[in-house]
């Protein structure tokens, strides 16, 4: 049996000169939560896993690669140098086992080779951040890699495939000498059956070349082999690729199953088999058995087997306990198993109603949503599993519920960390297309995803402008909204409409064939479309796009800086309290999801170069909190919030007045200068209060009161010059499978230990021992330093550094010091990462090859 179980214990550490108290971190108790979440499933089934025979291996490690070109040939492994490379079936030298790849660097996947790309200053690169992708530059949009493994004996028989979990942009895949596929999207899984060319009890090579010339979006996306790789292996007669579904509804106080699934023949001869069904709990126990007649299943042809079952009693999946369940589903024939899979799945309703909004098991609420795109500080699009979940802990510490995949299928680490965190998921494809590829990425993505609880809403696209006012457009949602119906009958769907939406021409358009219509911003028409449609359901896919600037509270146009305090919008956007207070007093509105959860590389808003990411986030690129954080986090969160801002080092500034806020959703705060009172206030409901305060130096505190009684206070202290740099890590005890990450803050403090908020010291960092630097970012839109150098300037106080573990147990070392020299000394700090020995997920072995 492939069995590989999540042992994550987050545990936070904090090191500098003096002792620290551990768990000071912003952001600590969001990881918090993502422990308890982990741990509360650590000995649960594994899900969506193979059943042996079947074997499905991480095909990660011990990869090649180098830069191609996509107009020089000869910078390009001659490839296209007579225009006759596919003339000959296997004629492929580089993808040969004999082939000298010894010049080319050892990664690992996932890999994305734009983030290492310099910045250029072009203006048609402005949407991607400014990077050198596309036809216009050849030296940098291609890029090869290479693998060599070993196929036993053993395998003769079986199918061998290998599965993409997405890569940027076009594949072409070469095994053996011979050409086996090509891909031409960015985000949709692929798969190759390579069996015919494989080379039994002996070494065997593969080659990608990945052209990132084209892109999908008008965002940063990445380039390479950004997402996982898989070798699956398994019989003939087999299950076929995400063809398993359970589909649950509630009958009372039991769950009735509705079970599906298709077996394939990829042998010469006919074959007989059954299906059975085994439903295990989150403690390994069985709940319900169910089995499917054996069917002969013709060569090259496959049977379709149903069933049902039922769950007495089930625990549902809910925002706070997501309890999930797992189907055994086994083919067994000549009265043996030949294959098998593992397919997560939870228990739970959801209804979107036109007068009553959004529930789930049949409780109302808002949906707290925000969208995001897939690249997070310096790794760009290739993310470690463990920082899909690290970022998921912050939007829900936040008190999101909610995710939108902005704007394209996601990655399946993010469906699953959705699913085991208790996170609603608006799942959206890339393209709005009923063509032969636009229903093959549709399928592609609802067939992977449709038994994940945490997806409350297929999304058929985004702002598709042309479309929205066309009939073609009704006739190309209709196609694909029919065909969403047909694979998965318990779900609606809509898509991210942008116009004015009580204009009639709308009702022809592509939005008139959606179950739910999707608001993007234009507050001012929505009350109108709901009168004019009053049986329309409807969500507020995309909001806000408020803009700020973590730490920065004076907008500076010739810095590119935006103030943080929650006033600034564009010409098409709202600030949080606008967009949520309409949401949140209209019993009919579900909610939305706020334009964005995290800042993001490419389309830098409100201001260009040199800026290269947004500033549309409610967390800055590396996950720290913007103050508008706080404003969701009172309103949309269940615990008590007072949070003051700006900081309160002013120097200069004496006896100007300072605009003082407090994000709280207590009942009345009181303000202290020095402590001297500046008045007290009630705090409207979904709303903020403020003063104006004369700067001088020392203390301003906020007293947070319900019921006439301070229950919470916040403070910000006037700080001293920095004296010490300060590391704290989320976790100090890690996974050694060569996948698990560490996330740790950069800071530098005073003489007496407080963080100081304006500081931009530039600090290296000396990683050794069991694992790698693998990215570093500071939240800085304008910072254009490498996010791989082991050097980074903070930004208003605050940097990251990402470590990743290596497969041997030990500890990871890291040290930050002072980088240059500006007359400041500063105490460098130490930290220590324990790696801890785990059983890592089924692998392909690498193959060690000899160098020449």
């Amino acid at each position: 049996m492939s069995k590989w179980t999540r042992r994550d214990v987050i545990r936070t550490g904090v090191w500098t000169g003096a002792a620290v108290a551990a768990g000071s971190a912003m952001g600590g108790s969001a990881m918090a939560r993502a422990a308890t979440l982990l741990e509360q499933f650590a000995a649960s089934p594994e899900i969506d896993s193979a059943i042996a025979p079947r074997e499905h291996l991480l095909f990660d490690f011990g990869w090649k690669f180098m830069m191609g070109n996509g107009c020089d040939p000869a910078k390009d492994l001659d490839f296209g140098k007579n225009q006759g490379d596919f003339a000959k079936t296997g004629d492929f030298k580089f993808s040969t086992t004999t082939y000298d790849d010894s010049s080319w660097k050892s990664v690992n996947l996932p890999h994305d080779w734009a983030v290492d790309l310099p910045f250029v200053w072009d203006e048609e690169q402005k949407g991607h951040g400014y990077k050198p992708l596309g036809r216009r530059y050849p030296e940098t949009s291609v890029g090869w890699y290479r693998r060599i493994f070993a196929i036993p004996e053993t395998d003769r028989g079986r199918r061998v495939v290998i599965d993409f979990d997405g890569a940027f942009r076009s594949a072409l895949v070469f095994v053996n000498g011979i050409f086996a596929g090509r891909n031409d999207n960015g985000y949709a899984p692929f798969s190759f059956d390579i069996t015919d060319y494989l080379l039994y009890g002996a070494n065997n090579a593969i080659v990608v070349r990945m052209d990132a010339s084209f892109g999908d979006g008008w965002f940063y996306e990445g380039a390479g082999l950004y997402r996982h790789v898989w070798m699956t292996k398994y019989d003939p007669l087999h299950l076929g690729q995400w063809e398993s579904y359970v589909r649950s509804e509630m009958s009372g106080s039991a769950a009735k199953l509705s079970l599906g699934t298709v077996v394939m023949n990829a042998g010469e001869k006919s074959g007989t088999a059954s299906v059975k069904w085994k439903i295990v709990d989150a403690s390994g126990a069985t709940v319900a058995t169910a089995q499917a007649e054996e069917q002969t299943i013709a060569p090259d042809g496959s049977a379709t087997y149903t069933a049902t079952a039922s769950i007495a009693n089930p625990k549902l999946w809910s925002l706070d306990s997501p309890t999930m369940y797992a189907a055994q589903v086994t083919v067994e024939s000549g009265g043996k198993v030949i294959d098998g899979e593992r397919v997560g799945f939870g228990v739970r309703t959801v209804n979107f109603d036109a007068a009553k909004g959004f529930a789930l098991n049949g409780q109302n609420m808002k949906i707290k949503g925000t969208c995001n795109h897939q690249d997070h500080a310096g790794v760009g699009a290739a993310l470690p599993d463990r920082l899909q979940w690290y970022r998921l802990a912050v939007l829900k510490e936040m008190g999101g519920n909610a995710v939108r995949t902005s704007h394209n299928m996601p990655t399946p680490e993010w469906v699953e960390a959705c699913n085991r965190m208790g996170m609603m998921m608006l799942c959206e494809t890339r393209q709005m297309n009923s063509s032969p590829e636009g229903l093959a990425q549709l399928e592609a993505m609802i067939k992977r995803y449709r038994n994940s609880p945490a997806i409350i809403l297929w999304s058929m696209g985004n702002e598709e402008w042309t479309l929205q006012t066309h009939t073609y457009g009704h006739q190309i949602v209709e196609t694909m909204v029919r065909r969403s119906h047909e694979l998965d009958p318990t779900r609606l769907c809509t898509a991210a409409v942008n116009g004015q939406f009580a204009d009639k021409i709308m009702d022809t358009g592509s939005a008139s064939a959606l179950d739910v219509e999707g608001f993007n911003y234009n507050l001012k028409s929505i009350d109108q479309f709901h009168a004019d449609h009053p049986t329309k359901p409807t969500v507020g896919t995309e909001t806000a796009s408020t803009v700020s600037t973590r730490g920065v509270y004076v907008t500076d146009p010739k810095r590119n800086w935006v103030s943080a305090y929650d006033v600034n919008v564009t010409a098409w956007s709202e600030t949080a309290e606008q967009w949520w207070s309409f949401y949140a007093t209209r019993d009919w509105l579900p909610g939305g999801f706020a334009w964005t959860g995290f800042d993001y590389r490419g389309e830098p808003t409100p201001y260009g170069w040199p800026s290269v990411n947004s500033q549309f986030g409610i967390v800055d690129m590396c996950g720290f909190p913007k103050d508008n954080f706080f404003y969701y986090k009172a309103w949309w969160g269940s615990e008590s919030v007072l949070h003051l801002f700006p900081h309160w080092n002013w120097e200069g500034r004496e006896g100007d007045p300072i605009d003082v806020w407090v994000h709280s959703n207590l009942e009345e705060v009181e303000l202290f200068l020095n402590g001297a009172s500046q008045g007290s206030k009630k705090v409207p409901v979904n709303g903020h209060v403020q003063w104006s305060v004369k700067y001088a130096p020392g203390t301003i505190e906020a007293r947070g009161s319900k019921g006439g009684k301070v229950v919470l206070t916040d403070k910000r202290e006037t700080t001293g010059v920095p004296v010490a740099i300060r590391l704290t890590a989320d976790r100090t005890t890690i996974d050694a499978d060569g996948e698990d990450v560490a996330v740790l803050k950069v800071e530098v403090v005073d003489a007496q230990g407080r963080a100081v908020p304006t500081a931009d010291n530039h600090i290296g960092f000396n990683v050794s021992g069991a694992g790698a630097l693998i990215g570093v970012g500071n939240g800085d839109p304008n910072c254009q330093e490498s996010d791989k150098a082991p050097r980074r300037s903070l930004f208003m106080g605050l940097a990251q550094v990402i470590v990743q573990s290596t497969q041997m147990p030990g500890e990871i070392r890291i040290e930050a010091v002072k980088d240059g020299w500006d007359g400041v000394e500063l105490t460098p700090a130490k930290l220590v990462i324990t790696t801890q020995r785990v059983t890592p997920k089924p692998q392909v072995p690498v193959v060690r090859t000899p160098r020449r």
